[in-house]
């Protein structure tokens, strides 16, 4: 299901009454656990959030995930466990063993074949048709896939353990996996009488006489799911569980994983630091990287959870992750006191319980000394030119418009397999309705330029005036009538992150002129934070170039949205610093007009 990138249609912060909610149902679908593992499951005051996206088939699916990895997913009203949520609790689910080998077209999108489930000497789980369960490898307990069984144990053992035996949701190393943080999965030690369990010591013993060697049919992988499976011959392994005439071949073959190199081991393997060494370097790096080139003077202060979320994340090395948990810090407050006691910076609370960055010493010798890493610098040159004054180069977001399939408009896109709620981009509309056309041999045989309308296509595009006037429509026609049915939505990407689907066109940067008391006007701003500008930015930034009072007001009604109020009319400084200093483009600014003409006193 996961095994493709799939597409974020919102993701939004969880109340406490969908908390609630959602614990309950957890406690319902899986009542083997205790409250003490529920509450672990669904934290109680750590973030959560729920992402809804579609995947790579159209299907919709709900995530729930905190602030490190996804913990759940839903589908069709069920809940599943993603694997990091199963290697904390790895007997939430009935368990089945398969070989390494078999893991590699799991990942690909294979579901399990039965002549790849391994029979322990103590019997298979009971089982019925449909129930949910983990698939591990022989010699660990820590799942890397679930799935629906599709017979049960009875039905296995009576069809000789062959056909297909579990319909594959979600594994380790898919899509949903890359979106946490990545982890390998946890070594546990197999419970007496499973598979794996009877020839320890011989394991143990060729794994010594192996050591530096690379089997022809091993995967590299990581080393916690690598096991010696001793005389069973692996050739016969993966041809035992080859998955159906359907299958790609690049999902069939091992070998070529092996030569492509896809599963790397990861380089945390090859550091004789501890992780927790590792993660305190980490920290270093990124705290240093993001005050050298991303913080500007002019945005102190800055709250400390934007300087970690906005700027040490984005200085991240590709392919690891921040966690301060991790550290020895324990805590992000107790990492910025360490740099205050060094003198690098200063934090202060500027209100009750929330830390902003106040000051930073761009000379101290710690950030001067400081070299940044050479994949980032041939990124950002520009921002290496500025790094001697802490400022940043913005990159405006890239903005799609997008388009949602009404239940009105399903029919016409179902031929291309999208269903009703499926966000698609102006050129797959284009080429869903072109195939929709040619297809139903719709193209007017007398005049190509032209399209019959069908049943659908009336249905879809036309008014119940036109309904029996209209039978033909020109393409460029067809198209926007098409365009202009469909639900609007908008995709924003900013630089290095996920992109973010929203419901409707995107809000442009809203700048009005308000008279206060003694006819004195005012400049109001609102919506910078759709475009990844920070109003306090932007206040500091106006309040210095036109030496008036600047501030900024939190909008009512509208959560995290705020407005920056400048004395006077501005409107021709904000309109140089947003078209040239941040290449944002006019037609996302309103209220430019309201300029007062230069040369001309009223």
């Amino acid at each position: 299901m996961f095994a493709k990138a799939f597409r974020i249609k919102s993701n939004t912060a969880v109340k406490g009454s969908d908390r609630r909610k959602l614990r309950a149902d957890v406690a319902a679908t899986f009542p083997t656990l205790s409250a003490e593992q529920l509450s672990e499951v669904v934290l109680n005051k750590e973030e959560l959030n729920v992402i809804k996206l579609y995947t790579h088939k159209g299907e919709a699916v709900t995530v729930y995930a905190n602030s490190r990895n996804p913990v759940l997913f839903e589908m069709e009203k069920m809940l599943y466990p993603t694997v990091y949520t199963l290697w904390a609790h790895p007997d939430l689910l009935p368990a089945f063993t398969t070989w390494l080998p078999v893991l590699h077209k799991l990942v690909g999108g294979a579901d399990l074949m039965l002549p790849g489930v391994v029979v322990p000497s103590s019997g298979l789980p009971q089982i019925d048709r449909g129930t949910l369960c983990a698939i591990t490898l022989v010699g660990n307990r820590a799942p890397v896939a679930i799935g629906i069984a599709t017979m049960s144990t009875m039905e296995m053992l009576s069809a000789g353990m062959k056909g297909k035996g579990f319909t594959v949701l979600h594994t380790y190393m898919d899509q949903l996996w890359s979106f946490g943080d990545k982890t390998c999965p946890p070594t546990i030690v197999s419970l007496e009488g499973e598979p794996g369990t009877e020839h320890a010591e011989e394991e143990e013993q060729d794994d010594k006489r192996d050591k530096g060697k690379v089997s022809e049919n091993s995967l590299p992988v990581d080393p916690s799911l690598s096991t010696d499976i001793g005389n069973v011959s692996l050739n016969e392994t993966i041809e035992s569980a080859e998955v159906g005439e359907n299958e790609e071949p690049s999902e069939n073959t091992a070998t070529e994983t092996i030569e492509d190199g896809n599963l790397d081991v990861p380089q945390e393997l090859e550091d004789s630091r501890s992780p927790q060494e590792q993660m305190d370097a980490l920290l270093h790096q990124s705290f240093f990287h993001a005050l050298k080139c991303k913080v500007k003077k002019s945005e102190l202060p800055l709250l400390t959870s934007t300087f970690l979320r906005n700027y040490m994340y984005s200085c991240c090395p590709e392919g690891k992750l921040i966690d301060v948990k991790k550290s020895s810090y324990k805590k992000f407050s107790k990492f910025l006191q360490s740099m205050q006691q060094q003198k690098i910076l200063q934090v202060k609370e500027l209100s009750k319980g929330v830390e902003s960055i106040v000051d930073v010493d761009w000379r101290h010798d710690s950030i001067r000394s400081f070299v940044v890493p050479e994949i980032a610098a041939s990124e950002s040159p520009a921002q290496d030119s500025k790094a001697a004054d802490g400022e940043q180069m913005y990159h405006p977001p890239e903005i799609i418009p997008l388009y949602g399939i009404s239940s009105k408009m399903a029919p016409l896109f179902q031929e291309s397999g999208y269903k009703k709620g499926s966000t698609l981009s102006s050129s797959e509309v284009r080429s869903a309705v072109i195939s929709y056309v040619k297809i139903n041999e719709l193209v007017d045989e007398t005049n190509k330029n032209f399209v019959k309308v069908n049943p659908i296509l009336c249905d879809c595009l036309l008014n119940k005036s036109e309904q029996d006037e209209i039978s033909k429509l020109k393409w460029d026609d067809l198209l926007s009538r098409c365009l202009n049915q469909l639900q609007p939505f908008h995709q924003v990407t900013f630089a290095g992150q996920e992109p973010i689907v929203r419901k409707g066109n995107i809000d442009p940067i809203d700048i009005t002129i308000a008279q206060r008391s003694s006819n004195k006007k005012v400049t109001i701003i609102k919506n910078l934070e759709l475009y990844g500008l920070d109003p306090q930015a932007i206040a500091n930034i106006l309040q210095q170039k036109v030496q008036a009072s600047a501030t900024v007001t939190t909008l009512p009604g509208i959560k995290d949205r705020a407005q920056v109020q400048i004395q006077g009319n501005q409107i021709n400084h904000l309109a140089k610093l947003l078209l040239e200093d941040y290449q944002i483009h006019r037609k996302y600014i309103q209220g430019l007009e309201k300029a007062p003409k230069i040369g001309r006193k009223k």
